[in-house]
């Protein structure tokens, strides 16, 4: 019988992330008052390793380095050496980032920082190969001089840890100044949109020439250009610019076309060669803008994509509880047999496997052309591969083909000679049976782990496909996922949120032995999420909850004196700073969603110190706002918005009435930034009418379905048709 493994603490641990070095020769602690104590009570140095289970980089220091016995024994000896799953505790991975990013002018994954027994970061980095080399020290290297300065210069080691500290409390600082208000929004649209304008590909769509992210911000931000420019020549080339992208990413090989959902990022210009891993926060937010497009340009091509995302994520990354999980990872086994991951390897395909596959003559086509053929020329499949070498630095690619949109399915089948239908169909039958032989593959790893905050993004993204899809079964599933949030990461005696969960033998859903607290942006993406399901579904229930964690947040993190909320709350003696975010990145950050959630969480209550706060913080964030748009484009949106004022958009009538069904058809039809939706149902004793005393003046005119326009709780005459609706709704 095999001896069973060495395990160190992170076995105890629920993050597949952890529970993936519970068996390294390092003896691992993870983030807590056990490993502190330790440091401190032996007058150790702290080693922090901070990752996430699907990061490439990540996996290849672990097996270089902490799969080593002896580097293992370094780290053992001289140090308390600490995991951390960033997306557990994204509060610590900030702390150090922060650090890390501004003495080595660079961050990403896995970071490397040394700690002083009371926490405070002296050297930072983020991946070292093991050994020396020409260009760069080693992993190995660099513990033992540390290990070394720390005996020999302890106190001028902590001095400089003490005034590294005090510069980045410094540095970090975001607050308003003076009797700060919210920045004019003429002059940051402008900014914003002439700063994305300018680094527009115009080929391939996207705002950088490689790496190429998704980046759903900006794109929601041209959309809402858009709508409050629609008749100038920049409102025009503002969704021309969205479209386009959208179009660009659809086609190329960051879209799994026989697996469906987006991989993480293009490394190339082309959105061809991806990094493959599949994250749930890219999936919520890409449905939600590929419906935005379908609602604003009325093409079934973006309908189509978001409904294929849907698809992914209801297929793979659903919890039969009815959370989500996090993400798929990019390495797998490329056989049953293979005795290492490749990056890709489940996605990849040689031209040989592809004629195997697909050996059936075309009829109606040139003598000889078989299905293959026709596929091969349509994803640009190529004998010796597609992958440019350059972009495939380990050659894990060689030979390979990630599948690309090439041509037009018009041009493809005008050179086989096809009518269109039928090529569709052709395309649709090889797709399904490089499906089925995808599915005899090695799978790659899936983290199981829930995360509040990406749940809330992908209850927005099926909301909001439902609502421009006009599809109920989407609304469905939002509500599905909403209620395992209350269920399982919501405390209803406390009335605050919980960070993560994770799934169990059986399915069933587990928690950590000491739970995480929620952060501020399972907060905010949550009470967004709740919003939009609301709108989707007229369900009170979900406006009700949005609007008692609203009041939770403003408790929990607002910063009475600099304005804005921090990201993390109070209390925690191990987080050396309160942060405040920045940036609106792969996700946006949650100061920016969170102004467009006052706003709505006014419409709904009545509350309006809550469009106080959403001015202070767009007060307190001005000067980026003014400068540089372009790394706060949700919060330029936002800005538009609370300048703007939104429109509540009141329909009086009985829910199942068919009158009532039209009009909301028909605001729904309509891709307004600024509008908030209710339904005035009569319910004198139902949640809304209490909160807003003004319904009760709102009647059916003529006994039909209503609807009213109504700004700061001041409504228009009523309408009781649906093109004059439409009429109000774009003016």
């Amino acid at each position: 019988p095999s001896t069973p493994r060495h395990a160190n603490r992170l076995i105890n641990e629920k993050s597949p992330y952890l529970l993936q070095h519970a068996h390294n020769p390092v003896d691992w602690y993870p983030w807590g008052q056990e490993a502190f104590d330790k440091a401190k009570k032996e007058n150790k140095l702290i080693f922090l390793s901070v990752g996430y289970s699907t990061c490439h980089w990540c996996h290849v220091m672990e097996e270089e380095s902490f799969k080593n016995k002896e580097i293992g024994e370094i780290m053992n000896k001289n140090y308390v050496c600490i995991k951390v799953d960033r997306e557990e505790r994204p509060d610590v991975d900030k702390v150090y980032m922060t650090f890390v990013q501004a003495t080595s002018g660079g961050g990403g994954w896995p970071m490397s920082v040394w700690l002083t027994p009371d926490l405070k970061p002296f050297v930072g980095g983020t991946y070292f190969p093991p050994e020396d080399g020409v260009h760069h020290v080693g992993f190995r290297t660099v513990l033992l001089r540390i290990a070394e300065q720390w005996k020999e210069n302890k106190e001028a080691l902590l001095e400089n840890s003490q005034k590294i500290l005090e510069a980045l409390l410094h540095v970090s600082e975001i607050r308003v100044q003076g009797q700060g208000s919210p920045p004019p929004s003429k002059e940051v649209m402008a900014t914003c949109f002439q700063q994305l304008s300018n680094s527009y590909d115009e080929d391939y769509g996207g705002f950088s020439k490689s790496p190429k992210f998704p980046t759903p911000v900006n794109l929601n931000f041209l959309f809402t250009y858009w709508a409050l420019h629609r008749t100038t020549p920049e409102g025009a080339r503002a969704l021309q610019m969205a479209l386009h992208t959208l179009k660009m990413m659809a086609h190329g090989g960051i879209h799994d076309h026989v697996g469906q959902g987006f991989h993480r990022y293009s490394t190339d210009q082309h959105w061809h060669v991806p990094h493959f891993e599949k994250m749930l926060y890219d999936q919520g937010q890409l449905a939600a803008t590929y419906s935005r497009a379908f609602q604003i340009s009325g093409d079934e091509f973006f309908a189509d994509v978001a409904q294929d995302i849907l698809l992914y994520v209801s297929r793979e990354l659903s919890d039969q509880v009815g959370g989500f999980y996090s993400a798929e990872d990019a390495d797998s086994y490329p056989t049953t047999t293979s005795g290492e991951k490749r990056e890709g390897a489940f996605c990849v395909w040689t031209a040989e496997e592809i004629r195997a596959l697909l050996p059936d003559p075309v009829e109606g086509a040139a003598e000889g052309t078989t299905l293959g053929d026709v596929f091969m020329h349509h994803y640009g499949v190529k004998e010796t591969g597609n992958v440019n070498p350059m972009k495939d630095p380990h050659q894990e690619l060689k030979g390979k083909n990630v599948l690309i949109v090439r041509s037009s399915q018009e041009l493809t089948a005008a050179r086989f000679g096809l009518e269109l239908g039928r090529l569709s169909a052709l395309l649709q039958e090889s797709r399904r049976r490089l499906s089925a032989a995808r599915a005899q593959r090695p799978r790659p790893h899936l983290d199981t782990k829930m995360l509040a905050a990406w749940n809330g993004l992908m209850i927005s993204g099926f909301a909001q496909a439902g609502v421009a899809l006009a599809k109920q079964e989407y609304v469905s599933r939002a509500a599905q996922a909403a209620a395992f949030l209350r269920r399982h990461l919501f405390d209803p005696t406390s009335g605050r949120l919980l960070r993560s969960c994770y799934r169990g033998k059986d399915n069933t859903v587990e928690q950590s032995t000491v739970p995480i607290q929620g952060f501020l942006e399972d907060y905010v993406f949550i009470i967004q999420a709740l919003f939009d399901l609301y709108e989707a579904s007229l369900e009170q229930g979900w406006l009700e909850w949005a609007l008692q964690l609203q009041h939770m947040q403003d408790k929990l993190f607002w910063d009475p004196k600099g304005f804005a909320y921090f990201s993390s709350e109070a209390g925690d003696p191990s987080l050396l700073l309160r942060l405040k975010d920045d940036q609106d990145g792969a996700e946006p950050t949650a100061n920016s969603v969170t102004v467009t959630n006052l706003l709505r969480a006014a419409c709904y209550s009545g509350h309006m110190e809550w469009v106080e706060k959403a001015g202070q913080i767009l007060a307190a964030f001005s000067e980026r706002l003014q400068k540089i748009p372009i790394i706060l484009p949700e919060m330029a949106r936002a800005n538009a918005v609370f300048h703007d004022t939104l429109k509540q958009v009141v329909i009086c009538g009985d829910p199942q009435g068919e009158d009532t069904k039209e009009m909301l058809r028909c605001v729904r039809s309509v891709f307004s930034p600024n509008k908030v939706l209710m339904l005035a149902d009569g319910d004198g004793a139902g949640f809304l009418y209490r909160q807003l005393p003004f319904l009760a003046s709102l009647e059916r005119k003529d006994g039909k379905a209503t609807a009213y326009l109504c700004s700061n709780f001041a409504c228009s005459l009523p309408v009781t048709s649906p093109q004059e609706l439409r009429g109000m709704l774009c003016p």
